[in-house]
């Protein structure tokens, strides 16, 4: 009995493994850091419920984007980036209080409700994978002074709040928002999205802390760190494959599967 008790608990940390090695492979070939796709998989593969897997989303989301800041300081210098602290400080205005209310509003959300939620949500980030991660902007940002402000604060709350919903570290949502509002190039932008994403995801995980569903990360940590370490590798290895599939082909593919999971999640009801 104990022998397939151990054997039910390898599977589960290896098919958590493969999971978030596969996810973070597909999402590097296009630069984000697969949340938007892990979170169907922790719902519908392993019979997570809605706040759980979030919880579980954002606890992987912040693995990944600890690890994933660091590794671009050879592409975009510490200097530069302390250089646009005004940038990082308007988002943040908006996106931390965006990410407390987000958690607050999830933990109280009726779970069927929040099912529904998720899959609405799950067409947004798919429409916005579509059209948003290919964005470009002229180098002049849309707005100047007072008004620029306003939009910050106005885009920072709305991304804080999905990425508190989701788990997610926003990025895809941060970034046509950092060259279109702020005329940043994409490099920077991508950059600059992770240091908003880190204090905004923080904010949102020290929320969701004083949930009693928190204990999701204790009950299943080796599931977590398997399924966080599977997600960083494949990160690694989508971003080294980057640009072996057109993104032509791969953004409607993906974008597909996050339709997809949205339908059954809209019709999801927990066993």
């Amino acid at each position: 009995m104990a022998a397939a008790s151990f054997d039910a608990f390898q599977r589960n940390q290896s098919s958590a493994f493969a999971s978030g090695a596969g996810i973070g492979t597909l999402a590097g070939l296009i630069g984000l850091g697969g949340a938007e796709f892990r979170l169907p998989v922790l719902i519908s593969m392993f019979r997570f419920g809605a706040l759980e897997a979030v919880i579980i989303n954002k606890a992987m989301s912040l693995v990944v984007v600890m690890s994933a800041l660091p590794f671009r300081t050879g592409t975009v210098s510490l200097a530069t980036l302390a250089s646009f602290w005004p940038v990082i400080v308007n988002l943040l205005g908006g996106s931390l209080l965006g990410a407390w209310f987000g958690a607050s509003w999830a933990t109280r959300l009726r779970s069927d409700m929040f099912y529904r939620v998720i899959a609405v949500l799950l067409v947004g980030m798919a429409v916005i994978l579509m059209l948003g991660h290919s964005a470009e902007g002229n180098g002049q940002p849309l707005f100047h002074g007072p008004a620029q402000i306003v939009a910050g604060l106005a885009a920072g709350f709305a991304i804080g709040v999905m990425a508190s919903l989701l788990g997610v570290a926003g990025g895809e949502l941060l970034i046509p928002t950092l060259i279109i509002l702020f005329g940043v190039d994409v490099k920077l932008a991508g950059s600059l999205s992770l240091a908003v994403s880190l204090p905004t995801m923080i904010v949102g995980f020290g929320r969701y802390s004083r949930d009693a569903t928190f204990s999701v990360l204790r009950q299943n940590g080796g599931f977590v760190l398997a399924m966080a370490v599977g997600s960083v590798v494949g990160s690694f290895i989508g971003a080294q494959l980057l640009g072996v599939i057109p993104s032509a082909v791969l953004l409607p593919v993906l974008a597909v599967i996050l339709l997809i999971s949205s339908v059954k999640l809209w019709l999801h009801r927990r066993t």
